[in-house]
């Protein structure tokens, strides 16, 4: 049936003018905020997987000394090595899975961490008690945020890491009932091992 004459004929085109700008700048620009999660998720994971190659570290230096100044402890930073090794190999995981190297502090951590762990472990029980109190509640705090900063963007890099906390917290709590508040080792070595450690996570997260 015809239409009357006059009568407005309707646009074939279903968007408006610039519609198909808007589009293409809208997708554009959620790649491009896609990717900056992205990015910044794989330097999370790549500075996390560095720490825990340090921290196992730091339990091998302190494991080795403590046979001789904490016999007591020994079985405990075995279980604590353990837990971190367990812990490198899901961030290395993810990474591989993500087609991403190692971070380029890797093997200084490796080397601070056992330069740590042998400097502490010769000092005593007090001293490796007070040093894991101090790396965790840095790394217990970084982790926390990192999982605000990648809740609902980055689902993968947020499971690894909320995998880890349960047994990073129990580092910290199990430690911190060896440590009487104000002691030497806990007012020296706390400042000095929270800064070291604030300053690898740091260092790891540049470009």
């Amino acid at each position: 049936m015809c239409k009357a004459a006059g009568a407005p004929r309707q646009s074939l085109n279903p968007h408006p003018p610039g519609g198909y700008a808007h589009l293409v700048f809208d997708c554009m620009d959620t790649i491009a905020r896609s990717s900056a999660t992205h990015d910044l998720g794989d330097r999370i994971l790549k500075v996390n997987h560095a720490g825990e190659h340090g921290a196992i570290n730091i339990y091998s230096g302190q494991l080795f000394m403590a046979r001789l100044t904490a016999p007591g402890l020994v079985d405990e930073l075995k279980a604590f090595r353990s837990h971190e090794q367990r812990h490198r190999s899901i961030f290395w995981a993810e990474l591989r899975r993500r087609q991403r190297p190692r971070c380029r502090s890797y093997w200084l951590c490796g080397f601070g961490g056992l330069v740590l762990g042998l400097i502490t472990g010769l000092l005593g029980s007090g001293a490796i008690a007070a040093t894991t109190v101090a790396v965790e509640s840095v790394v217990l705090r970084h982790l926390q945020q990192q999982l605000v900063a990648l809740q609902g963007s980055d689902p993968a890099a947020v499971a690894a890491i909320s995998s880890i906390v349960a047994e990073e917290q129990q580092h910290h709590d199990h430690s911190a009932s060896h440590v009487q508040a104000g002691t030497l080792w806990s007012r020296l070595l706390s400042p000095i091992v929270s800064a070291s450690t604030e300053a690898v996570i740091w260092l790891g997260m540049r470009r």
